[in-house]
């Protein structure tokens, strides 16, 4: 039995197998406005913005 999800772009189904070589979206627009909303910053990775790192971490920044 082949697995069927639902595109995270459109919602349209989607079999998950091999030959389908743009899942879990259904097509290669599908992937590219999802991959366009992480660029423009519209999905967020949970935690407050104004959360400060432990004064023991190694800086995240090495430009000079």
């Amino acid at each position: 039995m082949t697995t069927v999800v639902k595109c995270p772009t459109c919602g349209k189904e989607v079999r998950w197998v091999p030959e389908n070589r743009f899942r879990p979206f259904c097509s290669e627009r599908c992937k590219q406005m999802d991959l366009g909303a992480w660029a423009a910053e519209k999905y967020r990775i949970g935690g407050a913005d104004d959360e400060t790192p432990p004064e023991d971490a190694p800086p995240t920044d090495t430009r000079q």
